[in-house]
């Protein structure tokens, strides 16, 4: 797995455009398409899901269109998402079915800085003594997020390249913003049946339609953000790709094949699918956004 720090150059709009897309599933949905995909409905978003096993020791522990996974080691256990603050209680309930105990949960980490990802870190905390880490640029808008009026709570401050250890796991948390300013993607390796693979779980990649992408000057800085998000996001080796939503790595499709050989989670070409798909609503974004501004 490349996790080495990168400088990457923002790259010209014309050349992102010019990349190919294949054309077939999600790289040809319509923002709106996606993002209604991705985001589920309330009902979906809070529906339990199966927990079961992933790769290796990690887990899935979310619900239908939440991803949450809890990463399992000697010295305890390592949750990426506690999502929505009400929903503690089913993924509670998704790590005892699994045979785990809760309690063991030692660090929660996340995606990035909204309800439905982060929302749960207070109450997890309560529940479990657990450290709850998160990315520098997202500090501020965590600090906002009290469900209930409690304060979120940050242990640790995290900055890119920055390595979360515990019980021989590590992950590494790379800055990815433009979702959010603190979007963090994880990247891990699993080991399953004696081989070594390299998971990645995506933060946020969504690109709303009224993002500011373009000023009279060019591109925002959140612009680049997002291109130089892509960039990083694509130079990196993923086998196992994870996400925020269940939708980005397919897991409707996948779940009935869990167990089964090969392991449907081994699949390279759906993070390919996915970076490309978020790309595309990402040039469409600006497209519009230079049209609207007569550029």
């Amino acid at each position: 797995m490349r996790t080495g720090r990168m400088t990457i150059p923002v790259l010209l709009f014309s050349a992102i455009c010019a990349a190919p897309l294949r054309a077939q599933g999600k790289r040809t949905m319509t923002p709106e398409e996606l993002s209604r995909q991705t985001l589920g409905t309330p009902e979906q978003q809070r529906k339990a899901f199966p927990p079961h096993k992933v790769i290796g020791n990690i887990f899935s522990v979310g619900t239908e269109i939440q991803g949450s996974f809890l990463i399992t080691t000697p010295e305890g256990h390592i949750l990426v998402n506690a999502n929505f603050d009400e929903t503690v209680p089913l993924l509670r309930e998704a790590v005892e079915k699994l045979g785990f105990r809760f309690a063991d949960i030692k660090i929660v980490l996340g995606s990035h800085a909204h309800g439905d990802h982060m929302e749960g870190d207070a109450r997890v905390k309560e529940l479990t003594g657990a450290r709850v880490m998160a990315m520098e640029q997202d500090v501020p808008a965590l600090e906002r997020m009290r469900p209930g009026g409690k304060a979120h709570p940050i242990d640790r401050v995290l900055h890119d390249g920055d390595e979360v250890t515990l019980g021989g796991t590590t992950l590494v948390a790379r800055h990815t913003p433009g979702h959010t300013s603190g979007n963090t993607t994880w990247l891990m390796k699993a080991q399953d049946g004696g081989r070594s693979y390299d998971v990645v779980i995506l933060g946020g990649m969504g690109v709303t339609e009224n993002a500011p992408l373009i000023n009279s000057a060019g591109l925002t800085p959140l612009a680049q953000d997002y291109m130089r998000s892509f960039a990083l996001l694509r130079s990196i080796h993923c086998d196992v790709p994870l996400g925020s939503h269940t939708s980005m790595y397919n897991l409707a499709r996948k779940y009935p094949r869990v167990g089964q050989e090969p392991n449907p989670y081994i699949d390279p070409e759906a993070y390919i699918e996915e970076l490309d798909a978020r790309e595309r609503v990402f040039n469409l974004r600006v497209a519009a956004q230079k049209k609207a501004a007569g550029l």
